[in-house]
């Protein structure tokens, strides 16, 4: 289902942290967490990640 998932501000590719459990955009550098197995795909719910 994560191919049919685009990320909701650059509508780019989404990637999965199993150690989060999250959906990670690279291109926003957000992260969109899983609550009870439900993406929350909502700008104001994710939280900023930074480059490694």
């Amino acid at each position: 289902m994560l191919e049919f998932l685009v990320c909701p501000q650059t509508h780019g590719v989404l990637t999965y942290d199993v150690d989060r459990n999250e959906l990670v955009s690279k291109a926003a550098h957000l992260a969109y967490p899983i609550r009870d197995g439900i993406p929350v795909m909502l700008i104001d719910e994710a939280r900023p990640v930074e480059d490694a």
